[in-house]
């Protein structure tokens, strides 16, 4: 092995420890790794920093802009409840979650499924009050797995088969049939899908920590009083509550719906909902502020005279009446003279820390009651020190989805999934014009994107790639793979065993290269392998199209973990905390099922 050889296995190691420690941020280690080879000159500077235009950074972060623009406009809290559901165990979460996601990344590049993921199950999480990191990692792991179910599952499984067919050409050979070479790698990887999700479901609580703790209630024990109406157009209406969703919220409850002149007290699950309905809810801050977000209700204040419609220029903000006050003395409903004093609408109220349970319309204000109020940008700021409130202030974390472009986003994701599936363009191409349209039909600012954009993840990926890229010029890899086969030799492994060690190899490469760059590397190792044994390369073929996949052993390993590995608040060993034990039992799964599958045969 050449010197430069053992000082990049050196400066890996260094990197790897330094993360293990959690001593600096990840993206510093990573970046500091990256300058260490190119100042030793293990890599020159054109190639180390090749990362930092490769499609792979460079498609992550026009994603990033992609799922802001769904969630700025409303579109992730809309599917929700259809992609996600509403789970009343965390084993039930993990299974929701888990099995679609990865159906969807065996035919879609795992990294939009997990981009749109992503936002979705953050906010699912605090409504089904779990901790993000119990979630996060199993939405990396299935979308890994998932990738494992078909060719095109995978940008490795792709370039092992070509390599195999080119191999099967240049020895005249048989070829695989097209079902084969298409549905191939699902005869270890559907069976791995299962045992990992099966894994995870049952030990994930054990294994992953709250890593994130969910929000607390600003005014836990207290309670507002919420009116809010289905507006024309509503996709609600026509719908019962159950199905709906909006009788199901954490923190809320639908005590009666007025109806014309009538009224429903504690409704039916299976109530239709009607055009002009008005619900009164009674719950938590924090519950009233995430129904805001809600896509089909609005504020029945909002109808006020002079109160301000337009989506764009409305914020939620909480006001305390005081003894001056104009509104003190009247109903809301009385107070004709609050829409063009204030362009607000009443949205919830609350008096002495609890809910009110009457019309909001017919409550009469009193000095001391707690408003939210939708009110027009800048009204915090305006009446702050106005003698008619005690306090104003904005809540925290609230932001009024754009539901008026929601349509635009979901038709601009729409356009990504299409051109992603297809490959009529290069995907970094499709992910870039993407984030250009989010942008460019207003579902948000070009500032937004910009900043919507996780820089640690694009920086950590940036630098893995060119960290590899050195691990392979040097030779190292190479050098490291044959050590080991000439062991497990030395060891009298068999046919199996080696199959073995192959797989093992493959993926403990695939944990510091880039897994494509794995492919390529350990085809020619697997086939020497084979041919040394007087087999067929068949079984070593399918088995690392399986190995590449196992990117289960730390977050810079592959780019869904690095996705995950800031929101869910994780550190550098929750991954092999997690992921070691599901890599062993998935790697002796596929050595056990292998050669039933594709047996040892002699060579033609």
């Amino acid at each position: 092995m050449t010197l430069d050889a053992f000082i990049a296995i050196g400066i890996v190691a260094g990197v790897v420890v330094v993360l293990a420690a959690n001593l600096v941020a990840v993206e510093a280690a990573m970046l500091a790794g990256l300058v260490l080879m190119i100042l030793a000159g293990i890599v020159e500077p054109g190639a180390g920093l090749q990362g930092f235009a490769h499609p792979a950074p460079l498609s992550i972060a026009a994603l990033f802009v992609v799922a802001a623009g769904l969630r700025v406009t409303g579109a992730t809290v809309a599917a929700a409840p259809y992609l996600l559901g509403h789970p009343n165990s965390l084993t039930a979460a993990h299974l929701r979650l888990m099995g679609p996601v990865a159906v969807l990344s065996a035919f879609l590049n795992n990294t939009p499924v997990v981009a749109m993921y992503l936002p979705l199950v953050r906010e699912w999480a605090e409504r089904i009050r779990v901790s993000p990191s119990r979630l996060l990692i199993p939405l990396s792991f299935s979308s890994i797995l998932g990738g494992q179910l078909t060719v095109i599952g995978s940008a490795s499984n792709l370039i092992v088969m070509g390599l195999y067919i080119e191999y099967l050409n240049d020895a005249r050979l048989p070829l695989p049939g097209q079902g084969l070479r298409f549905w191939g790698p699902a005869v270890l990887g559907l069976p791995a899908a299962l045992a990992g999700i099966a894994y995870l479901t049952a030990l994930s609580r054990r294994l992953i920590p709250d890593r994130v703790p969910l929000p607390k209630d600003r005014f836990v024990g207290e309670e507002y009083t919420v009116e809010m109406s289905v507006p024309e157009g509503s996709p609600l209406a026509g719908t019962t509550i159950a199905s709906s969703g909006v009788g199901r919220r954490d923190g809320l409850h639908l005590y009666r719906i007025v109806r014309g002149g009538h009224m429903i007290h504690h409704p039916d699950p299976e109530t239709p909902l009607r055009v002009g309905d008005r619900l009164g809810f009674a719950g938590s801050a924090e519950a009233v502020v995430n129904l805001q977000n809600a896509l089909g209700l609005a504020p029945s204040g909002r109808s006020a005279p002079g109160a301000v419609t337009d989506p764009g220029n409305r914020e939620l903000v909480e006001a305390v009446i005081s003894a001056r006050s104009p509104l003190t003395g009247h109903t809301v409903r009385e107070a004709t003279t609050f829409g063009p004093l204030f362009n607000a609408a009443v949205v919830a109220l609350r008096r002495s820390g609890v809910a009110l349970l009457e019309r909001v319309g017919d409550i009469r204000l009193r000095a001391g009651d707690t408003l939210l109020l939708e009110a027009p940008r800048g009204f915090a700021r305006a009446y702050r020190s106005s003698s008619h409130f005690y306090l104003v202030s904005v809540p925290p974390g609230f932001e009024r989805p754009r539901h008026d472009r929601l349509r635009r986003a979901a038709a601009v994701f729409g356009l990504v999934i299409a051109g992603l599936t297809t490959g009529v363009l290069e995907p970094v191409v499709v992910c870039l014009g993407g984030a250009l349209l989010m942008v460019f039909t207003g579902c948000l600012s070009a500032r937004r994107a910009l900043g919507e954009v996780s820089w640690p993840v694009i920086v950590t990926i940036a630098t893995a790639i060119g960290m590899g890229i050195g691990l392979e010029r040097t030779g190292a890899a190479g050098m490291i793979a044959g050590g080991m086969l000439d062991a497990g030799h030395g060891l009298g492994l068999g046919n199996q065993g080696m199959l073995f060690a192959i797989i093992l190899l493959a993926t403990i490469f695939a944990q510091f290269i880039h897994k494509n760059a794995v492919a390529a590397l350990m085809f020619p190792v697997a086939a020497a392998t084979a041919n040394e044994l007087g087999v067929h390369v068949e079984p070593f073929a399918f088995g690392l199209i399986f190995a590449c996949g196992l990117s289960f052993l730390s977050p810079v390993s592959y780019q869904t973990n690095l996705m995950v590995y800031g929101p869910g608040g994780y550190k550098f060993l929750d991954f092999p905390r997690v992921g070691a034990p599901l890599t062993l039992a998935l790697a002796t799964l596929a050595t056990i099922l292998c050669p039933l599958v594709f047996p040892f045969r002699p060579i033609p």
